[in-house]
């Protein structure tokens, strides 16, 4: 089997919208080094990675001869008097300017980092989430672009119970990001086989459950598990990627499968060094995975 849609995405370079995250590697040296590996899609990163303005956004992008996908885009969704839809409409003027069709979203806690406690929301704040949900993915999907919803540690999204929620409540799709649904206590394996129609977009990443584990207990913070190597190169932590796949491609997947290894580097790594390794070692899995299904 033959499978085209693979993309990079920076966070797999340590480029990340946290502050004090670490050493943000440049659009040049993060894309070049995904073509390098084969990859000619990618997400559009944090913004001001990239240009801001769509247009130059665009030109940056065709200049380095890279696709994007789309991108991850945070968004406080609960407060009764705030509207997401607005920024929303703003960033998609980008996707249209550079041909990107997936916005992936998450559900902002309106609080710095993701190792802050997120409140608990109520049952009217539950249905301003579905609300707004349901509004971005219709706007979205009027511009031919679909619109998901990426569960992710320290968001109001994280949890198993918060994944259900989403998926009676609102009519969107989902960002599988396998790491992520692993350290919310979720099972990317069992969400795929049983929902994988709410399925169009995927984030691939191994994880170390151990280090997990530590954060789900508030042993150690997430920063500092990712710091540690939670996050793995496909193929080389505890979570059956083969199944999942194959679960995904099995079901009619259309999406993109996008390698997301979230890491931390502090200083610019010399030439073939530094996270090029592990992102050449999970295309090569996964490319691995398809072509035995």
């Amino acid at each position: 089997m033959i499978y085209e849609k693979i993309a990079g995405a920076p966070i797999s370079w340590g480029v990340c919208e946290v502050p004090n995250w670490g050493h943000q590697m440049s659009p040049e040296r993060v894309f070049g080094e995904m073509a390098a590996i084969g990859l000619k899609g990618t997400e559009f990163g944090p913004l001001g990675f990239l240009p801001v303005e769509p247009s130059e956004r665009a030109a940056v992008l065709s200049k380095l001869d890279m696709h994007a996908t789309g991108g991850f885009f945070p968004v406080l969704l609960h407060k009764a008097d705030h509207d997401p839809l607005d920024s929303v409409k703003v960033e998609l003027e980008s996707y249209l300017a550079a041909g990107a069709t997936t916005l992936v979203l998450a559900a902002d806690s309106g609080l710095v980092g993701y190792d802050a406690k997120r409140p608990e929301l109520s049952d009217a704040e539950w249905a301003i989430v579905f609300k707004n949900l349901d509004a971005i993915n219709a706007y979205a999907e009027s511009l031919g672009v679909q619109a998901v919803l990426h569960p992710h540690v320290g968001t109001i999204i994280e949890t198993s119970e918060d994944i259900m929620q989403i998926a009676t409540g609102s009519k969107i799709n989902f960002c599988l990001d396998t790491g992520h649904f692993v350290v919310g206590g979720a099972d990317p394996v069992d969400f795929s086989a049983k929902h994988p129609g709410r399925v169009a977009h995927s984030h691939l990443k191994d994880v170390d459950v151990a280090w997990a584990k530590k954060v789900q207990n508030g042993e150690v913070a997430f920063y500092d598990a990712v710091v540690q190597g939670m996050f793995r190169p496909l193929g080389q932590g505890d979570v059956d990627i083969r199944a999942i796949v194959r679960n995904l491609l099995t079901n009619g997947y259309q999406g993109w499968f996008v390698l997301e290894q979230d890491c931390v580097i502090q200083s610019e790594p010399a030439e073939g060094e530094g996270p090029l390794a592990d992102a050449k070692a999970s295309v090569e899995f996964l490319r691995e995975v398809i072509a035995a299904i």
